[in-house]
């Protein structure tokens, strides 16, 4: 049927018309509710209405890209603050260090083998990660043998979840070993080097490569893979036949004595653990080990660190929300776990081992990093390497040696890498900088950032970064773009983004981090006190963000864009229907919005720890249809301009997430309002892994010029 401009949605003033989206007149009872669901058929994915649906909208979504004048100049600074050399910190296995590396402008960094750490002779290629897959792979998941000798590294292709698994020796050989279909899994020898433990879900029955398959994914499978031998014989470790979304991993202790197994409980912080005692084995892999447990109750998260004979070590938050280090001894398990290193004012966030017995723990303080270290068998504090004011993004090194490297990045400085070394005896020449990457014409002098604190809804002090040039006059008339995540205990980390520094110098624009609840930044405290039935309280935290932006005079409403991904997006599309007259422009990144089916596909049912279990709680279900951004569209005020980002290849948040919601915004909203509500969908990409620096250049270009234009911000040479 050919729909005439007549019979399709337009804005308010008559310019902006819509492309034809089905509206039917599905309903669905949960709970003594009626819904209506009238674009169900979207979540048929491969349909040929969905196709002509997404082939529609994303040719009427790029028009609305494409409208800012300045774009290229956007995208040409953009390129030039993307162009500088990046590298991983090194990580020792048998005879060599292996780091990443990216000059600049390759799609994906490569992965180098070099003898020692000083000169620069002796280094090579051991794998260029842009050959994978004829260009369109990306590395999910890599580990070495504790010899060195083996590596093990996943490829997903396309952007989806999805990973097969391959071998190589040091010397760059492949071996004949695959395997096919795994998800979310480590990769972790036996120190034999005759093997390895991965995970995976079931290969889904339907499932055909390169297509996006939603099959719910359940009943997680710890496999044991003999080297030389095909996938079909692998040995299944572990599996919890009765609880579908627990999720086990493998790890092999420090010394190889043992098998950790590791269950985690949908995406919440905790896990229980157990052992395989492999000596007590025989050293035999089979079906049926006699498990040891550790913890079984799911009464916190541990974190293995190390073992010294049978006394293991954890990172744990067991009735200590900020965290702590705990012990455990095998042969005295009647004393449980022993508090090393008790809870502290701030929280742990990383903790490792090096030089045989220093604890070396990264503390949050107020969103910005302590590196401590301390006595590992007494727990006893020997003293604080000092660091500058920023983020720590990683500690790396191994209890066997006594270099340790600190992944050191804030939002002004594109990354530093610290080599801190315990041999050395003057503690004050321990810490040298290892590696410094430095953008050709970025001046970092010109700009600021600031941490500030706000009252939340409910009185809650909230941390927030803001960042801006020198000099800013506080007019109310700066571009803003507040960004957030608050969910599943992550904490947003400080880093250089270029497209921030292209917002900030040539848009006279301000960019702002919010801390809010739902996030680890106060730890597991804070963590729940926005998941659930508290969700309401991480939206509230964002619209008091954008609230003191606006009186301090920041900016205006019309001048405020919001951008989320992921659970970030669900954020923002949440506050856009709560506060849409607060708003200038929405970009909603890969998030979910349909809560009421969110668990039906592919690993939506782990997120249930987070927002609630809709088909067996009408508590929950009745909770989550009061913020769930696809059933709270309404017509009390015109809404901003909006932009949904999604991917063809999403196989964690699925595309259908997006497309039901657009075509909601734009029946609802699109009459009452003059700004543009629009999708922007990515063929062949997923929800964001191993995405190449093409495709992220491209996108976030778009991206920034729809905000750019909606806000009407003009450009500054």
């Amino acid at each position: 049927m050919i729909h005439t401009e007549s019979d399709r949605i337009k804005s308010l003033d008559g310019k902006i018309v819509y492309p034809h989206a089905r509206r039917s007149d599905f309903t669905f009872a949960q709970h003594g509710t009626i819904v209506a669901d009238p674009y169900r058929w979207l979540e048929e994915a491969d349909s040929e209405e969905t196709k002509a649906f997404v082939a529609a909208q994303t040719a009427f979504g790029q028009e609305y890209m494409n409208k800012y004048e300045s774009k290229d100049k956007f995208n040409k600074r953009l390129t030039q603050l993307f162009n500088f050399e990046r590298y991983s910190a090194p990580r020792k296995h048998g005879d060599y260090y292996y780091y990443l590396h990216n000059t600049g402008l390759q799609p994906q960094s490569v992965l180098y083998q070099r003898n020692n750490l000083d000169g620069d002779e002796n280094i090579r290629t051991f794998l260029d990660i842009n050959e994978l897959e004829g260009g369109k792979g990306a590395m999910t998941t890599w580990n070495f043998s504790e010899s060195g000798k083996l590596f093990g590294y996943g490829v997903a292709r396309l952007g989806t979840d999805w990973t097969t698994l391959y071998l190589m020796d040091n010397q760059g050989n492949k071996l004949p070993d695959k395997i096919e279909w795994t998800k979310f899994t480590k990769m972790t020898f036996t120190h034999d080097d005759k093997g390895f433990f991965y995970s995976s879900f079931e290969r889904p029955k339907d499932a055909v490569d390169g297509e996006l398959d939603m099959t719910i994914n359940q009943y997680k499978h710890v496999y044991y893979h003999k080297i030389g031998t095909s996938q079909s014989e692998d040995i299944i470790v572990y599996v919890d036949k009765e609880h579908p979304t627990y999720h086990p991993d493998a790890i092999v202790s420090e010394d190889g004595r043992y098998i950790l197994i590791v269950v985690a409980q949908g995406c919440d912080n905790l896990n229980n653990v157990y052992l395989v005692d492999l000596e007590a084995e025989g050293y035999e892999i089979k079906e049926d080990s006699k498990l040891i447990t550790i913890a079984d109750d799911f009464s916190g998260q541990h974190s293995y660190l190390t073992n010294k004979g049978t006394t293991f070590y954890f990172q744990s938050n067991r009735n200590a929300p900020l965290g702590k280090i705990v012990k455990y001894d095998m042969a005295r398990p009647e004393e449980g776990f022993i508090d090393v290193v008790p809870e502290a004012m701030d929280v742990l966030s990383i903790s490792s081992v090096i030089d045989h017995d220093k604890l070396v723990l990264q503390y949050t303080r107020d969103v910005k990093s302590v590196l401590n270290v301390h006595d590992l068998a007494t727990g006893t504090f020997l003293y604080e390497i000092k660091i500058p004011v920023g983020t720590v993004a990683g500690i790396i090194g191994h209890t066997k040696d006594s270099d340790l490297f600190i992944q050191f990045l804030s939002y002004l400085t594109p990354g530093t890498i610290y080599r801190y070394n315990f041999r050395v005896e003057d503690e004050s020449e321990r810490l040298t900088i290892f590696k410094q990457a430095t953008v050709q014409s970025f001046d970092s002098s010109m700009f600021e950032t600031k941490q500030v604190f706000y009252e939340s809804k409910d009185g809650t002090r909230v941390p927030m970064f803001v960042t801006h040039k020198k000099g800013l006059q506080l007019d109310g008339k700066n571009p803003t773009l507040l960004t957030g995540y608050g969910g599943y205990g992550v904490t947003l980390q400080a880093a250089y983004t270029p497209q921030y520094i292209v917002f900030i110098q040539h848009l006279n624009g301000v960019v702002a981090h919010a801390g809010i609840r739902g996030g680890g930044e106060y730890g597991e405290m804070w963590h729940k006190a926005g998941v659930l039935r508290n969700k309401q309280n991480s939206f509230d935290d964002f619209i008091w963000a954008i609230e003191y932006l606006i009186r301090e005079q920041y900016t205006q409403p019309s001048l405020v864009a919001i951008n989320g991904a992921s659970n970030g997006g669900l954020l923002v599309s949440a506050v856009l229907n709560q506060v849409p007259d607060r708003i200038g422009c929405v970009v909603s990144d890969v998030g979910p919005s349909d809560m009421l089916r969110f668990h039906k596909f592919t690993i939506g049912a782990n997120w249930q720890s987070d927002y609630g279990r809709p088909d067996d709680s009408s508590e929950d279900f009745h909770y989550l249809l009061k913020y769930s951004p696809l059933h709270t569209v309404h017509k009390k005020h015109p809404y901003p301009a909006v932009a949904l980002f999604t991917s063809t290849m999403d196989d964690r948040v699925v595309p259908l997430h997006a497309y039901k919601f657009v075509a909601e915004l734009q029946y609802t909203a699109g009459p009452l309002t003059t700004k543009p509500l629009v999708v922007r969908v990515e063929s062949d990409a997923g929800h964001g892994l191993g995405k190449p620096l093409t495709k992220r250049l491209e996108e976030i270009t778009d991206k920034f010029a729809f905000i750019a234009w909606a806000l009407d911000a003009k450009w500054m040479d």
